[in-house]
């Protein structure tokens, strides 16, 4: 096995002793520094974060047991091992019970202290490789990854906040497209039961029968092609959350076990008769009306109103324009990383087209433009002729433009509603040209240019 090599802090009044250790270790490749007494040790931990501590108990001013609760209190990510000439069993259990990685009885074999020491740096090693781990999952799923200032969103965070950290159903609305999915993800990761299996079952991607054997497992025989036992998705949820995408297509049979799981937690896989009783915390999802579909009695009530305890509502991406500049950095960012590209950002007219579709496909729809875009740029800004056709079309038929009459150039075309447009605005604002250009989106010299262009004088007012 590779030797781990790491710093450490060997504390003992005996200097024979306490010199002898230290060597030993340096010889073994440890960074090793010494210290005499319980106050010279916590002012060279508070200088230095070292990784292991190995500590007599019997020091002149305190005893190692009380450097052990100032290092747990103040350095918790060091290792402390403990050494005493009268080991009891007594002692050593009270050392490990207030947090000791070890307790050692004197004379020291070299074979036992090297050996204890590797194992706290690989303790170490493993703590901090699981921090590292969860700071990425933090990243990729956590609620930082969901990106928004509109006020529904900060609504959202905050109830997502509320609700993590229970045991709560979670009914998650929205359109197809708005992130449902990583709203749920966010849930779990913000959870208490982070470090447990997320799993998620798109309830509309498989056949009713495929969907119960999934859900619940089945054991060999059930049906045709059951040719063994299997686990299903609640058992492989235990202890953590399980998340049921467009739960709307649920068939009644399906409904009435998902509503014992959510009563009891416990079902009986397809086919067999053991039951299973699990911990997990369930997270629903759908684009579907169920409060109509219940009326229709398509979907059960009494299973509505088992999981309809917490509701989160995705807003759609047209009801949070002012969150799309946002998304396209966002998204800008992770896709200059994944190809290698520089682009800087959008122009103002290609982020003005994007605030002015109404993107049927929300946030989803969003990234795959965003991509497509970085991906095409020939320099370093996006510009509209970047973007997809559809959204340069789409804002042609919503300004009437899209039959326009033969002969008339583009830029004519285009001409005429901005301008109305730009007056229409004047007129809201009162000609106040410092709100009407923050109402355009655009700054004060861009509107001045452009009322030049069209012919727009500030006398026109007088007209209306």
């Amino acid at each position: 096995m590779k030797a781990n090599h790491g710093s450490l802090l060997v504390v003992d009044d005996d200097r024979y002793v306490l010199e002898s250790m230290a060597d030993y270790l340096r010889g073994l490749g440890h960074r090793t520094e010494t210290a005499g007494s319980v106050r010279e040790a916590i002012d060279r931990m508070k200088e230095y974060p070292f990784q292991v501590c190995i500590s007599d108990v019997n020091l002149p001013d305190q005893d190692g047991f009380q450097l052990l609760d100032w290092a747990h209190r103040n350095v918790p990510d060091t290792s402390v091992i403990l050494l005493t000439g009268y080991g009891t069993i007594e002692s050593a259990v009270e050392a490990i019970r207030i947090g000791a990685f070890d307790y050692l009885t004197k004379p020291i074999i070299d074979e036992e202290l090297s050996l204890t020491v590797e194992r706290a740096l690989e303790q170490r090693k493993m703590r901090d490789e699981n921090k590292s781990l969860r700071a990425q999952l933090d990243r990729r799923f956590g609620l930082a990854n969901i990106v928004g200032r509109d006020y529904r969103m900060q609504r959202m965070f905050d109830l997502i906040e509320s609700v993590a950290d229970t045991r709560t159903t979670v009914l998650i609305l929205g359109e197809s497209g708005t992130g449902k999915t990583m709203t749920a993800r966010a849930i779990h990761q913000a959870s208490d039961r982070r470090d447990k299996p997320f799993v998620e079952v798109a309830c509309g991607a498989l056949p009713d029968n495929l969907l119960e054997s999934e859900l619940f497992g089945h054991v060999a025989g059930a049906f045709t092609s059951a040719n063994h036992d299997k686990m299903g998705k609640f058992l492989q949820a235990d202890g953590g959350t399980i998340f049921l995408d467009e739960i709307a297509t649920a068939s009644q049979s399906l409904q009435v076990k998902l509503l014992r799981v959510l009563q009891d937690r416990e079902f009986e896989p397809v086919g067999g008769t053991k039951t299973h009783k699990v911990d997990v915390r369930l997270i629903l999802a759908t684009n579907g009306d169920l409060e109509e579909m219940v009326k229709q009695g398509t979907f059960r009530q009494d299973l509505y109103y088992r999981i309809n305890v917490i509701t989160i509502t995705q807003p759609s991406l047209r009801e949070r324009i002012g969150d799309i500049p946002l998304l396209v950095e966002h998204y800008l960012h992770d896709f200059n990383e994944q190809t290698g590209k520089n682009v800087r950002g959008f122009d103002e007219e290609s982020l003005q087209l994007m605030q002015r579709y109404p993107w049927p496909g929300n946030v989803r729809e969003l990234v795959n433009v965003v991509e497509r875009a970085v991906v095409l740029c020939k320099g370093d800004v996006v510009t509209v002729h970047d973007l997809p056709e559809a959204l340069q079309r789409e804002d042609l038929i919503a300004h009437g433009l899209a039959a326009r009459p033969a002969g008339a150039s583009l830029k004519t075309a285009l001409a005429n509603p901005e301008k109305q447009i730009i007056l229409e605005a004047l007129e809201q604002n009162g000609w106040n040209r410092q709100n009407t250009a923050r109402t355009l989106g655009i700054n004060r010299t861009t509107l001045y240019k452009k009322m030049k262009k069209y012919g727009i004088e500030f006398e026109h007012q007088l007209q209306y």
